[in-house]
């Protein structure tokens, strides 16, 4: 029997199912499917998360987060990724006086607060009606898009499903306003990218555990389960997401695990729009010039030579004690 699309998306269901996540069928939820995020659940989750913020608050809140309207695509989720690593600044007036405060997204002290869900066959309608094949949501908000495409059918690939991934973004753009990144994949080749990545730059994930690494053809399982571990997928959205900007204009970068090294367990290459200015055996530079560059950011220290990466907050996170 050939291993069909709808196979591969059933297998990988099962595989969310055993991490953790909630399944839910797409066509059986009441919605407006004007609206690109789950937002019932997002109201549920965001209560449960500032279970001390008003209600008032939380509903300031989604408002803000349904009406990012200004600039391009990419503007709009830079701003949308400002409001899931910090939070969401509110003011309200609760009848008697005005309020300032902060509703966060994410749980990222506590991740099993967290509400993780896969849902298959999410409709959205914008420019026309798209019906994506996965989508991996965290407190109601759709962060990660997966397109699929038949392993056993010779006229797709992964290729394919770039494609489609690209025409969902002309189609229905707003729902990529609340992405952290996509995933192409046709059970061979599975490779994850951001909403400015080309498909060159997307990229594979090669380990579970940051030990083994497969050189060549990844197991699905190995991808999917090597980002989507709870902790993991939290930890690559708080940490391992920036934007950059030069004369080309401006690009999402996230950094995956493709070369895992024993000793060091960090990621050492970027997914998205990684620049020339990765390099090796980079000068070192007084933090307050790196701090300044656009294309700053990790520095590691690997058997007396450095390692740069465009990846400002992972330096802040793990880096900032080591000597300049």
């Amino acid at each position: 029997m050939s291993f069909t699309e709808d196979n591969y998306e059933k297998a990988l269901i099962t595989l969310y199912k055993n991490l953790g996540y909630q399944y839910l069928y797409g066509p059986d939820i009441a919605r407006d499917y004007y609206t690109a995020f789950y937002e019932e659940q997002l109201v549920n989750s965001l209560a449960k998360i500032n279970h001390t913020k008003s209600h008032s608050a939380i509903d300031e809140a989604i408002i803000k987060l349904k009406n990012i309207e200004t600039g391009s695509l990419v503007q709009k989720n830079e701003l949308f990724m400002d409001y899931l690593q910090h939070g969401i600044e509110i003011s309200y007036h609760d009848g008697v006086k005005q309020h300032n405060d902060i509703i966060y997204l994410i749980d990222f002290n506590n991740v099993y607060r967290n509400d993780f869900q896969v849902i298959n066959q999410w409709t959205f309608v914008e420019h026309s009606e798209k019906r994506a094949d996965i989508i991996i949501f965290v407190n109601g908000l759709p962060l990660t898009i997966i397109e699929l495409k038949s392993p056993s059918r010779e006229e797709t690939d992964a290729s394919e499903a770039y494609r489609q991934l690209r025409n969902y973004m002309k189609e229905i753009p707003s729902l990529f306003i609340y992405n952290v990144f996509c995933i192409m994949s046709d059970m061979a080749c599975s490779k994850a990218g951001t909403i400015t990545s080309k498909e060159d730059r997307y990229m594979e994930w090669k380990t579970k555990d940051g030990i083994y690494k497969s050189e060549e053809f990844i197991d699905y399982d190995v991808f999917f389960e090597g980002i989507f571990i709870k902790e993991r997928f939290i930890d690559i959205i708080k940490n391992f997401i920036c934007f950059s900007k030069d004369e080309l204009g401006a690009a999402k970068i996230c950094l995956l695990y493709t070369s895992p090294s024993p000793r060091d367990g960090v990621p050492s290459r970027g997914l998205g729009d990684v620049y020339k200015r990765q390099l090796l055996n980079v000068p070192k530079k007084p933090y307050k010039e790196m701090e300044k560059s656009v294309y700053s950011g990790i520095r590691k220290v690997v058997e007396n030579h450095c390692q740069w990466y465009s990846m400002p907050t992972f330096y802040r996170k793990n880096c900032s004690n080591l000597p300049l």
